[in-house]
């Protein structure tokens, strides 16, 4: 890579008070964020989206949330432009993704990854696998570290049998493919609306459920795992088999469910290469996007629908 100079203002998006979409803006004057010892700064290439990034602009964290003004975005895929003294392995000019937030919702950082440039500590990134593109690999971090961790907390092991709550949007698609891929999974059940059934089929679901015609809950068949990614903890806990477990990633967790906040972690993307660059595994975007930066309160309005199939995916970044 020839000698790159790096600016001191930047591109982003920014929100200096929590709301709806109407609070974000584009920023042309941001200052470029300063490096610590154990970070490298990633040109952006891709960022994607993710439910906490609107439920964090609602203020829903505040009291545990960085200081504004926000610049929003946990995903990212891009390339390292600079690297801090402590940094031990990445170089400039290495294509790299991850979820830039070690902590899903205590002090997400300031600079997130909707700019042109963001600082990211080493260990929260991974090399990009060879056989995926920027917008693939944006689309991936956050969603499958909570997929691939709520999977380890619930004890998840091959034979083992569950249902998927939500099985298109951005975790569920990928909780299924794990569970399948790298776990074993006996039997993956999941649900969706009518339109998805054959979506949920071509990831290998074995029982796909058309949630607005039957409840899973009413099914005789109960499961050794349920992964609620979606917020029906009430019902999911009608849906295991005793002694299986409940796991939720949004709304409340009545035992036995148990619900948990991803933390993001280089060492889970690493772990998952070889699934992702046999193909074995693959990321979901949504076919409506990526959307250019500049229709990205378009791709937040979205997403907000809780119609997308897979990652609504932001790129180009300028």
């Amino acid at each position: 890579m020839a000698a790159y100079t790096i600016p001191t203002e930047m591109k982003a998006l920014v929100y200096e008070e929590y709301g709806g979409v109407d609070v974000l803006k584009f920023d042309y004057n941001v200052a470029v964020p300063d490096l610590k010892d154990d970070q490298v700064l990633v040109k952006v290439v891709a960022a994607a989206l993710n439910p906490i990034d609107f439920k964090r602009r609602m203020g829903k964290f505040k009291a545990i949330d960085s200081p504004l003004p926000t610049v929003p975005g946990y995903d990212v895929a891009g390339v390292v432009v600079k690297v801090g003294s402590q940094v031990k392995e990445l170089k400039v000019g290495d294509e790299v993704y991850g979820d830039i937030n070690e902590k899903a919702v205590q002090g997400p950082k300031q600079f997130g990854s909707l700019a042109e440039f963001t600082a990211v500590e080493e260990k929260l990134l991974a090399l990009k696998p060879k056989n995926l593109d920027f917008v693939q690999a944006a689309g991936l971090p956050l969603a499958i570290e909570t997929a691939y961790e709520g999977l380890e907390r619930a004890g998840f092991s091959a034979g083992k049998s569950i249902l998927v709550l939500g099985g298109a949007g951005g975790v569920g698609s990928l909780v299924i493919q794990l569970a399948k891929e790298v776990f074993g999974a006996s039997k993956v059940a999941a649900t969706s609306s009518t339109g998805k059934l054959e979506f949920l089929k071509s990831l290998g679901v074995d029982l796909a459920i058309d949630y607005t015609k039957e409840k899973f809950e009413d099914l005789p068949e109960k499961f050794d795992v349920v992964y609620d990614a979606v917020g029906e903890g009430d019902r999911a806990v009608k849906a295991v088999k005793k002694g299986g477990s409940v796991v939720v990633i949004a709304g409340a967790a009545p035992p036995p469910a148990f619900g948990f906040a991803v933390t993001s972690n280089g060492e889970f993307l690493k772990k998952l290469n070889p699934f992702l660059e046999t193909g074995k595994v693959k990321p979901i975007i949504d076919p409506n996007g990526p959307f250019p930066f500049d229709k990205v309160v378009e791709a937040f309005t979205y997403l907000e629908t809780n119609r997308a199939i897979g990652k609504v995916v932001v790129h180009p970044i300028p």
